[in-house]
């Protein structure tokens, strides 16, 4: 039995990184650090390591609220610390009378050097308080090469983790019936649009699930699949509780308040 046929095909390119990150802690008998990997990441992390004795892993993302968290794989030995996980936080210092930014903002400027997505963790806004975690290996280049947010211009102060802005992720969950599990009849139902307007959506490159880009409206939705529609917010297919007798699938999702 393929281990592939558990996950989706656009999945393998990351279950082939596991399993070689796996096999680099059996032979070598040493820890692996990742990137920051984002929820749906670290769910095939969890599935294809398992409970076993030989390799542990555990995930950290800077604090307890961090959705975006590098993971560790490590042999049975080892004992992991928050300070093996190497993450760096940054705080935006920025003239916050006379100018708005937005986590777009932000993630767009921090794109803009030329770094992979997954040297950086989640970036947490609180009212007019801005900061983001990153990798520490690029944290110096981030720290020098960073001037300006938006329209503007902008100081960054490390901060230590423990000074990491708190926030709650917080979901308002529904039951709802669909006809299909299809991305298009999943979005209508979670953002109260109509299907045409899903697909349209879809099509436009606008829908993401599990922080991948999706254009096929047919594709097949999935527990815990997170699912971002570009000036709607995101959404959550936290369960798929069956059929009902007039054959819809009945399903428990959740929209981002």
């Amino acid at each position: 039995m393929s281990i592939y046929q558990h996950f989706r095909p656009e999945e393998r390119d990351f279950i082939n990184q596991v399993m070689n990150w796996k096999a680099y802690v059996e032979e070598v008998y040493a820890p692996k650090l990742t990137d920051f990997l984002d929820p749906r990441e670290q769910q095939i992390v969890k599935m294809i390591i398992g409970q076993q004795m030989e390799v542990k892993w555990e995930f950290f993302g800077g604090s307890v609220y961090t959705e975006r968290k590098r993971a560790l794989l490590y042999p049975e030995y080892y004992l992991s610390e928050d300070s093996d996980y190497k993450i760096n936080l940054y705080e935006i210092q920025y003239p916050k009378k006379f100018i708005s930014l937005s986590h777009r903002d932000v993630l767009g400027s921090l794109m803009s050097l030329g770094l992979r997505r997954e040297k950086f963790g989640d970036i947490v806004i609180v009212g007019d308080r801005m900061q983001f975690y990153c990798a520490e290996e690029v944290g110096e280049y981030v720290r020098l090469q960073l001037q300006t947010v938006g329209r503007a211009n902008i100081q960054l102060l490390e901060q230590p983790l423990t000074e990491g802005i708190a926030y709650e992720d917080l979901w308002h969950e529904t039951a709802v019936s669909v006809s299909s599990l299809r991305l298009d009849a999943v979005i209508a139902s979670i953002f109260k649009l109509s299907r045409q307007k899903a697909q349209s959506l879809i099509s436009s490159q606008l829908v993401k699930v599990n922080w991948t880009t999706i254009e096929n409206t047919s594709f097949e939705c999935g527990t815990g699949d997170t699912i971002s529609v570009r000036g709607f917010g995101r959404g959550k297919l936290f369960s798929i509780e069956g059929k009902t007798k007039k054959e819809k699938w009945r399903i428990s999702v959740g929209r981002q308040k």
